[in-house]
């Protein structure tokens, strides 16, 4: 503690809310509260825009019961923000940051949230203002680069499991089709978590697409029919961001084809999530085709969308999640008061049978703006399934699922 600065701590979060985020962001508190040097923790309504707009919560007056509770709360308790960091919005939150004589800067989010700390820590160095600047990870996307896994993937992804083992059991009550779409514009590792809450192999999904493999429609209805004439029923688990050959998203590819226009958000990305056009499209082509290859007139085919549900389901976040998140916050706050340094806090997985990680810090310039894919070799050769690697690397991060039994 020899080298802390005094001044203020600024604390955001940003991008798509968790189950768990404000785990990481008692993390920080607790961790900053003790220590006199910092006379205010701020916490940013509604991110960089609470910021740049001087509108901030005084953290440092909730008590530790108050605390508790907001970790337990899933979604952003300060608010999120969706603004992308340009330069210059980026000079309008030094501006704030300085004036409002903060030293410390926490921003809670993905690789968005990274590039800012980048950006801002740059401007910082470059006038000459000591400010530690720290990026803690969040994402249901499981995304980042460097670290083993991101806080809010585990929760996340024990959902997607535990609703898919619901939807098995339903699905072979009353036999059809089912394709669900799990969220994931470039990434499928929440479609793959899927299949974590299987049975055994006579239970689905017992297909699964995401956006790593590309995506063919005949390839798809042939895929449905084989399964269908299998089981008697197929259960499919699709990412919202699947694309074609071409890197077109295939919401946006069969838009065009069926002449509808599809939504999109301010940044002109189409908009995948909390949209049921995909799940609807690919039923509706299932339909038209699978049963001329099955040899009958008509099949049961119904779709779903999961949307938003997935992120913030309250009181069903993995124990697992909840530790590793409060953690990264801890981490964070403790490596910003240990000496003149900046960084994303990063977990790294031990190679032991028995699952642990260790936080350590990063480069902020290694985990801003890339995307990490789901790994080729998680992924079957036919594209269309997951491999039991991917179900060895998630299981620790998910805990205890339901346990189902079938008479058939």
């Amino acid at each position: 503690m020899t080298d802390l600065i005094k001044g203020n701590a600024v604390i955001g979060q940003s991008g798509g809310p968790t189950a768990v985020i404000n785990q990481s962001l008692v993390g920080i508190v607790e961790t900053l509260k003790s220590c006199r040097k910092i006379p205010k923790i701020l916490g940013a309504n509604h991110g960089v825009d609470g910021i740049v707009n001087n509108k901030f919560f005084d953290l440092k007056k909730l008590k530790k019961a108050e605390l508790e509770r907001l970790a337990l709360s899933p979604a952003a308790a300060l608010g999120s923000s969706r603004t992308k960091p340009t330069p210059e919005f980026c000079k309008k939150i030094f501006a704030s940051l300085e004036a409002n004589d903060v030293r410390y800067f926490f921003y809670i989010g993905g690789n968005d949230s990274a590039d800012t700390c980048r950006i801002v820590n740059e401007m910082a160095n470059e006038s000459g203002y000591e400010l530690r600047c720290f990026h803690v990870p969040k994402t249901i996307d499981n995304d980042l680069r460097v670290t083993d896994h991101t806080p809010g993937y585990g929760s996340a992804a024990k959902f997607v499991a535990s609703a898919f083992a619901g939807e098995d059991r339903d699905n072979a009550s009353l036999p059809g089709v089912k394709i669900s779409v799990v969220m994931g514009r470039d990434a499928g590792w929440l479609t793959a978590a899927s299949v974590l809450g299987k049975i055994d192999n006579t239970c689905g999904p017992h297909l699964v697409y995401v956006p790593e493999v590309a995506f063919d429609e005949k390839k798809f209805v042939e895929d449905v029919a084989k399964t269908y004439k299998k089981y008697g029923r197929c259960l499919v688990a699709v990412s919202e961001g699947i694309k074609n050959k071409k890197g077109t998203p295939m919401a946006v590819a069969l838009c065009e084809k069926m002449g509808k226009e599809i939504e999109r958000d301010s940044h002109g990305n189409a908009q995948l999530s909390g949209s049921g056009m995909l799940g609807d499209m690919l039923s509706e082509l299932v339909k038209a085709k699978a049963p001329r290859k099955l040899g009958v007139k008509s099949l049961r085919v119904r779709a779903d969308t999961y949307g938003y549900l997935q992120r913030s389901f309250a009181g069903y976040a993995s124990e697992v999640d909840q530790y590793e998140a409060r953690m990264c916050g801890k981490t964070a706050a403790e490596l910003a008061m240990s000496g003149n340094l900046d960084g994303s806090v990063v977990m790294k997985r031990a190679k032991t049978k028995k699952y642990k990680v260790t936080f350590e810090r990063a480069e902020l310039a290694q985990v801003a703006r890339v995307t990490k894919e789901l790994p080729r070799s998680f992924v079957n050769k036919a594209g269309n399934g997951i491999t039991k690697s991917y179900v060895n690397y998630a299981l620790p991060l998910v805990g205890k699922l339901p346990t189902l039994g079938k008479l058939f």
